[in-house]
């Protein structure tokens, strides 16, 4: 899957999961201070990353995913 791919969907899980537009999400939206994303919506999210992608995303994996770009360059690096 391309990373182009990759962002395609991410930007798809983000515009329903927090209803804005699909046009707004950038590799530079940040979950926390864009979106107003607390904890529990960005376990979810991450729960939502794992399903669509096939991924384990680790817990301290998870803290580091902040941006767009930080969770296409992780789906991308660890893809199966």
């Amino acid at each position: 899957m391309t990373k182009e791919e990759i962002f395609n969907k991410i930007a798809d899980i983000l515009a329903d999961r927090f209803e804005i537009d699909r046009d707004k999400v950038t590799n530079a939206l940040n979950f926390k201070t864009d979106l107003d994303a607390d904890s529990i919506d960005v376990v979810e999210f991450v729960l939502e990353l794992e399903d669509t992608f096939g991924a384990d995303i680790s817990d301290e994996d998870a803290e580091q995913l902040n941006t767009v770009g930080d969770a296409v360059d992780y789906i991308e690096s660890h893809q199966k």
